[in-house]
């Protein structure tokens, strides 16, 4: 299968029995990630919304502990944890080069180490939104309580701990829902716009589980990402941002949960 850059369009019309496979492959894979997670937390947020005191009233944690009083077991499961995340990302950049696609075109298309201050920038304007964003939806009662990090902060590997597993969302989801989601649906004969707006929805149904704060809010950052993806053929500036995003929430909730009174906990 010949390969198009991000936005191009398609080099070749598939056969009826190629587009079969090609769509049984993209279901496959999600129902192995991504559209897995999305089931799941819209079972989440049913089971949520449905308990007494309203959504607000309930906690959703990131980054959990696996072994709380054993810190060196809990250190080996987080470790565990990020490494056999990474194993779809790989799964589908085979699947990518296998059909055809050169990976440097779609995924690292002119990256270069402007991509730092790119995400950077991005970063900052979606995180300062985001923040806002959840805040006002916390307290209408439409999201959960979102405790992004429950682990112990005594040990000295706490701080890089979240730092990694900010890199591994930002990696898996980044380089699945634009650089293969977005690629397939391409090659399956969608439009830029429907392929942009059926990964945000994506991007946000996996995100249900915060509350419809969390969807919202994440399908507007997806058709952001999707559009910048479109214009700039590579992840690498949204992975930037997007692991930005998460090391602020991850370290500055561990930093500054139960110290300051705006910060829902």
């Amino acid at each position: 299968m010949t390969t198009y850059a991000a936005g191009e369009p398609q080099a070749e019309v598939l056969t009826p029995h190629a587009r079969r496979l090609l769509g049984i492959e993209l279901a496959i894979v999600l129902l192995l990630t991504l559209g897995r997670s999305g089931i799941y937390s819209a079972v989440d947020l049913l089971e949520s919304a449905t308990q007494p005191g309203g959504l607000s009233a309930q906690t959703t944690t990131l980054n959990g502990s696996f072994a709380p009083e054993r810190p060196w077991f809990e250190l080996t499961y987080q470790l565990l944890n990020i490494a056999f995340t990474m194993v779809p990302v790989a799964l589908v950049g085979y699947l990518l080069v296998r059909s055809g696609v050169r990976l440097r075109e779609v995924w690292f298309r002119d990256a270069g180490w402007g991509d730092l201050l790119r995400g950077a920038g991005l970063a900052a304007g979606v995180g300062a939104l985001g923040l806002a964003f959840y805040l006002v939806m916390n307290a209408l009662d439409l999201n959960l309580t979102v405790e992004a990090s429950g682990l112990d902060t005594s040990p000295w590997w706490n701080i890089p701990v979240l730092v990694l597993q900010a890199v591994k969302n930002a990696v898996l989801e980044e380089f699945i829902v634009l650089g293969y989601v977005i690629v397939r649906l391409r090659q399956l004969g969608f439009t830029d716009l429907k392929a942009i707006v059926l990964a945000a929805f994506l991007r946000g149904s996996y995100h249900l589980y915060q509350g419809l704060g969390g969807f919202f809010g994440n399908l507007a950052m997806g058709l952001l990402f999707g559009w910048l993806y479109r214009r700039w053929g590579r992840v690498t500036p949204l992975v930037v941002t997007h692991t930005l995003l998460d090391v602020g929430a991850f370290v500055g909730y561990a930093a500054l949960a139960g110290h300051v009174s705006w910060l829902p906990t």
